[in-house]
């Protein structure tokens, strides 16, 4: 089979039929490009060996890519050939018995309960967008969503009697997730706000499914947002890097230190598996290792004895 129309009904594939994200079918689309490029004209695909493959993988890193880069470039590579398997295309799997590099688990920055009050309060909430950006913000800090699952969140998705919404995570999966009274009220007075229909006014509502509009009455996007929380950053004066998703990982951690289980964190955050979640608990002890280092008598004593 040509190696070029190969990956494109592969492609094709995981858009159709497997409803892969944009973001997921981007980034394969990149990687399978060079991938191919790689090889073509060199070998056809049913030549391909595993040490081509090695071949393959020892050329990214020399050409300065990370770890996790080389994953995603291997995951991708690992899935097109599967794809092949199961067409017949291919008897044997050239990517058996390669693995993938060991990543290092960063530990994510987690803001106080403090910081999470004066950066949310960053926002004019007197101005109509104002409002928008701290209903957004509360969200977030609410129902721990990632910046995709908020972004594509329809009215029909909001359940305000029963303070839940109905979130299309990765790969398409549904979740219910609760909502606080608080964000409740933030999102009932945003959906309600007389700014949203204002006549003749360009952020008057035009898409009638969208929970969150831009400044011209359309869907809000996942960019905007970013930039969003870039500027109040600025405006916080907060040193760390606030991004939505350093708020989901806040809220998860606080979760967890108020006594949720690890199993229902992660049903809420949709994770697939639960060693995923379990990140969270070595953050939850770093942190109370520094709140034990900061309040304990004899902790502080040495800390003024080395001054």
């Amino acid at each position: 089979m040509d190696f070029y129309l190969a990956t494109d009904e592969y492609l094709k594939y995981i858009e159709v039929v497997k409803n892969f994200s944009k973001h997921t079918l981007y980034n394969y689309k990149i990687d399978l490009h060079r991938f191919r490029t790689f090889f073509y004209k060199k070998k056809a695909i049913t030549e391909l060996s595993k040490k081509d493959i090695r071949l393959y993988l020892t050329s990214l890193r020399d050409g300065g890519l990370s770890k996790r880069t080389v994953c995603r470039h291997l995951s991708a590579i690992r899935s097109f050939f599967k794809y092949l398997m199961q067409g017949k295309v291919l008897q044997t799997n050239p990517l058996d018995g390669i693995f993938s590099p060991k990543l290092d688990k960063p530990i994510p920055h987690i803001l106080s309960y403090r910081e999470v009050e004066h950066f949310f309060a960053q926002p004019q909430i007197g101005e109509y967008l104002g409002f928008r950006d701290r209903c957004m913000m509360e969200l977030f800090y609410s129902s721990a969503l990632r910046v995709s699952e908020l972004v594509y969140l329809n009215r029909r998705d909001v359940d305000l009697a029963n303070r839940t919404l109905r979130i299309k995570g990765k790969g398409g999966k549904q979740r219910l997730v609760p909502v606080t009274e608080n964000a409740a009220k933030w999102l009932k007075e945003y959906l309600n706000h007389p700014k949203r229909f204002e006549e003749g006014k360009p952020h008057r509502e035009k898409d009638h499914e969208a929970l969150f509009l831009n400044k011209w009455g359309k869907r809000l996007g996942a960019r905007s947002i970013t930039r969003m929380f870039g500027r109040y950053l600025l405006m916080s004066g907060i040193a760390a890097k606030v991004t939505p998703h350093a708020i989901r990982h806040t809220i998860a951690t606080h979760w967890l230190e108020r006594g949720m289980d690890l199993k229902t964190i992660q049903v809420i955050l949709g994770h697939r598996l639960l060693a995923t979640t379990t990140i969270y608990t070595k953050v939850s002890t770093r942190l109370k290792r520094q709140v034990y280092e900061e309040t304990h008598p004899a902790a502080k004593k040495k800390s003024s004895e080395k001054g």
